[in-house]
């Protein structure tokens, strides 16, 4: 639609503006010119004076002839003039009024010179004057005249010269006004006819320019949307369809571009999501902007966890209170090293505790122009290695620990036996049955660590068959009642109604119970009690049979329950082997027996509390 605001609207008003000035000028030379022209009026009077000298010489050889009159009204009529010959008394000599212009004929002499002014002509002067007249008194018709008077003298043959009277000659000056008029009716005409060039040169402007400009408007808007294969028209070989093709042409690079950034985010979303590690990039008011699924599953479980002003920070060295304010869709532990990399702009690396796991951080700030715009951080769960990172320094140290008391013990009391300490037979019995004891302890050691070794390498041997639990769990109870009774600890089992049968290895889930229950009796004081139970059970939909060893004993810290079924654990870190004779070794191998059965072993533990150690076996075809 035509507007001013448009781009033909604009063009039109500078055309419109380009010509009125051009109009304008010329009108005010036009103007000039014809006030020019008028300002030559002086010489048109000095043309009527001499024209009307002409008409007294032939006024003067035919002073009484009407025709003459007559014939010189008729020919001065053509320039709208009119003669009137005066005697000496002032009478006209032409009385007659003919012609066709009544305006000429109405005026007297009266109407221009008085009385007074006429014999001066007489007496040989020549007057002239400029006589405005107002036509019924309306400005707008107003019409001035020149006349002029000169003296008629008649010349007798030979004589000297007699003034028989006067000759007035007036001359309308409306052939001058009509000039203006004309002038400036041609210029309006002339102003309208540009005009209205100008304005359908508008409008073909509107359909030459603003048609294509809007085509190409409406395409724009449609690529916008997503249809890169929009095209416009081509109409023209001008610059419009110069710039219609190269919009054509930057339509198909566009969708082609578009094309090669798809592909590349779904290469870059595929690398992604099969990335082991977790990837998440931050905004930098710290808002979650990409994350690929296992980045995803680390904010769901790590939404949840609370930031304690008062407690000791995640990473364990950055302090826990920060000015910037936490976003549920951010993880807690990553605030302080997300507020290090923003406000430093330099890569933050870390290893993160949180709850049960060990996470490597990489963090990388985002920078632009302006600054740090986010921050991308890359998270490995370094669980495994870090235990068994753990495991191998402890492995070493107990092993060193296990095997230096009781060397200690032999090399001592051997020394002792050797050194004839011993003053009697008992005494040297009594150093020999400690080296002994020593020796069948290391053995044991060394025995398990050759167990838990095949197990562990696959070599384990199994004799798989029916086995009845409840049987199992029975024979254990008998064979720990002792025990029990010394410790005055109370031994209790439960079984359910019926028979409970599984196929598995009765030796191996002996062996199982057996490091279990010695576990309990080492760690429960005496007044509580150990309880043995056995259920069915559905294990991944199929049957199953449960065992449980539950204690009321000292319980376990939380944070070494990830670490209890590995070698040489130990739950009171000052404990020594040597107080309750354990290898460190039995829960390892209890894990490595159930593994083998395709079972799992899971373990409760409250601090003070006690623990309970579930053991679910599957149990096929019985």
């Amino acid at each position: 639609m035509f507007s001013l605001r448009s781009v033909v609207g604009k063009l039109w008003l500078t055309i419109i503006g380009l010509v009125a000035v051009i109009l304008i000028t010329l009108g005010v030379f036009l103007v000039q010119s014809l006030e020019q022209y008028f300002s030559q009026s002086e010489d048109q009077v000095h043309n009527l004076k001499q024209l009307a000298g002409d008409y007294s010489n032939g006024a003067a050889l035919h002073l009484r002839d009407e025709e003459f009159y007559k014939m010189a009204n008729q020919l001065l009529e053509l320039q709208d003039a009119r003669m009137i010959a005066l005697d000496k008394d002032l009478k006209e000599l032409n009385p007659s009024v003919e012609g066709k212009n009544q305006e000429l004929l109405r005026f007297k002499t009266a109407d221009f010179f008085s009385d007074a002014e006429l014999k001066t002509v007489l007496n040989g002067q020549m007057l002239e004057k400029r006589i405005p007249y107002n036509k019924q008194g309306k400005i707008n018709q107003r019409n001035d005249y020149i006349a002029v008077a000169v003296p008629l003298y008649h010349t007798p043959d030979g004589g000297a010269k007699d003034t028989e009277g006067a000759i007035v000659l007036y001359q309308s000056l409306k052939s001058l006004e009509a000039t203006q008029w004309d002038v400036f009716r041609l210029f309006v005409i002339v102003s309208i006819i540009g005009f209205l060039m100008t304005t359908v040169f508008a409008f073909f402007l509107f359909y030459r320019i603003t048609r294509p400009l809007l085509q190409l408007k409406d395409a724009a808007g449609r690529i916008s949307r997503g249809e890169y294969g929009t095209k416009v028209p081509i109409l023209s070989s001008d610059e419009i369809g110069e710039l219609a093709k190269s919009f054509n042409v930057m339509g198909e690079d566009l969708q082609e571009n578009v094309k090669a950034l798809r592909h590349e985010k779904e290469n870059l979303s595929s690398v992604l999501r099969s990335m082991t590690d977790a990837v998440m990039t931050f905004d930098a008011g710290g808002k979650v902007i990409v994350t690929n699924p296992q980045g995803d599953k680390i904010i769901q479980e790590w939404e949840e966890l609370t930031w304690n002003p008062d407690g000791p920070p995640v990473n364990g060295g950055v302090p826990a209170a920060l000015p910037l304010p936490l976003d549920r869709h951010i993880p807690a532990p990553l605030q302080p090293m997300f507020h290090q990399v923003v406000t430093e702009a330099r890569e933050q690396t870390d290893k993160l505790h949180v709850e049960n796991e060990v996470w490597s951080v990489a963090m990388t700030p985002l920078l632009s122009r302006d600054g740090v715009r986010g921050a991308v951080a890359v998270l490995r769960d370094v669980t495994e290695e870090f235990r068994l990172d753990k495991l191998r320094k402890d492995f070493v140290a107990n092993v060193s620990h296990e095997l230096r008391t009781p060397l200690s013990m032999v090399q001592g009391y051997s020394e002792a036996l050797l050194d004839d300490i011993a003053g009697s037979p008992e005494e040297r019995k009594e150093l020999a049955q400690v080296i002994y004891d020593e020796a069948l302890r290391m053995g044991r050691l060394v025995r398990d660590l050759l167990d838990l070794a095949r197990m562990e390498a696959g070599h384990l041997e199994m004799n798989i068959g029916r086995t009845d639990i409840g049987g199992l769990v029975k024979r254990m109870h008998r064979k720990f009642t002792v025990l029990a009774r010394e410790k005055d600890i109370r031994l209790n089992f439960v079984l359910p109604e019926g028979e409970l049968v599984c196929t598995a290895d009765e030796d191996r889930l002996e062996q199982v119970l057996t490091n279990l229950l010695d576990n309990a009796f080492r760690h429960t004081p005496g007044g509580k009690t150990i309880t043995i139970k056995a259920e069915p059970c559905a294990y991944k939909s199929s049957p199953g049979c449960k065992l449980e060893v539950t204690d009321e004993g000292q319980g376990i810290p939380a944070e070494d329950v990830p670490y209890v079924f590995e070698r040489f654990y130990k739950a009171d870190k000052a404990r020594t082997r040597g107080a309750t004779g354990g290898t460190g070794l039995g829960l390892a191998i209890v894990k490595n027996i159930v593994d083998a059965h395709q079972g799992t072993i899971t373990m409760r533990s409250k601090l003070g509390q006690g623990t309970t150690f579930t053991i679910v076996l599957p149990c096929k075809a019985c």
